[in-house]
């Protein structure tokens, strides 16, 4: 029986809005454990991370808001991750803003040689310390991992970068700074925006996003911030752009992906309960990462 091993990392020092630390309890209570057991894995919940609270510290450089906290979160992110790799699990992580992939990311790629990226975001997660508007590290996660942006996130788990931009894809793009727009172009990072998925279909963008992803390496992280979706969809982000996403199309994405059989870790971000209705975005979260998993529309058996 394959495992699943979940750790929550309550992280709101990446981004602006407040509750985004509530994320994994919200994705616990839609009934992610039940819900992967039933499609036949072995399921174990690590627990949170610590992760300090932003009143007890104080903003030391606005263009890089809590660096020295996100460092510490990460390196912790990054080592446990590591941990449930080499124990042969795969990792889910639950956020939590996304600055936390910066920790997942080099905890995959601290435990196999070269991995492929699926970066489901409505943003390009590329900014820099010099391009920012905000100073919100969860705008730099893919910056970071990547190899681009201030040492103190590139360099988290004491190597970079941790993948390659031919082996990264980024989905659902629909709102990118002038200053990503140029790193994107600068690094040959392939993005599929909501251009390219309306005009050739979700499919044919999955099916050429898992191959450029998978193609040379030891497995495919997914990196699912849930502001991909539509707000229709998914209320409950705190960076929500229209035109997102359907339901559909992002069940067909992860159902593609489960056939595909590459994935090797997750991280599900950006879920705020306080903005959310009805727990309905966290429950969204589940339902992805069941099909992610495995699940059908008609089981096999």
């Amino acid at each position: 029986m394959a495992r699943i091993e979940v750790l929550g990392v309550p992280l709101d020092l990446g981004q602006g809005r407040r509750g985004v630390d509530m994320g994994p309890s919200a994705i616990r209570y839609a009934g992610l454990q039940d819900r992967v057991r039933a499609l036949g894995f072995e399921v174990q919940d690590l627990g949170n991370v610590p992760v300090p609270e932003p009143e007890a510290k104080e903003i030391q450089d606005p263009k890089l808001k809590y660096l020295p906290e996100i460092e510490r979160v990460s390196e912790e992110i990054a080592a446990r991750v590591s941990e449930v790799l080499k124990r042969g699990s795969m990792p889910v992580i639950l956020g939590g803003d996304h600055s936390l992939a910066i920790g997942s990311l080099a905890g995959v790629a601290l435990a196999k040689a070269r991995v492929g990226v699926i970066w489901f975001d409505a943003h390009g997660d590329m900014n820099t310390q010099e391009t920012t508007p905000s100073g919100n590290i969860h705008g730099m996660p893919l910056a970071a991992s990547l190899g681009i942006g201030h040492p103190g996130l590139t360099r988290v788990a004491g190597f970079a970068p941790k993948v390659r931009p031919e082996n990264v894809v980024l989905v659902g793009a629909r709102s990118i700074d002038e200053g990503e727009a140029r790193l994107i172009r600068e690094s040959g990072l392939r993005v599929f925006t909501m251009h390219e998925i309306d005009r050739q279909g979700i499919g044919a963008v999955m099916e050429e996003a898992i191959r450029i992803a998978s193609q040379g390496v030891d497995g495919v992280h997914l990196s699912l911030d849930l502001d991909a979706l539509d707000p229709m969809t998914a209320p409950g982000v705190g960076t929500p752009v229209r035109g997102g996403i359907t339901y559909r199309e992002g069940h067909l994405a992860m159902e593609l992906l489960a056939e595909a059989g590459v994935l090797c870790s997750v991280d599900v971000v950006e879920v705020n309960p306080i903005l959310d209705v009805a727990n309905r975005t966290a429950e969204m979260a589940v339902d992805l990462l069941c099909s992610a998993l495995g699940k059908k529309i008609l089981p096999d058996s």
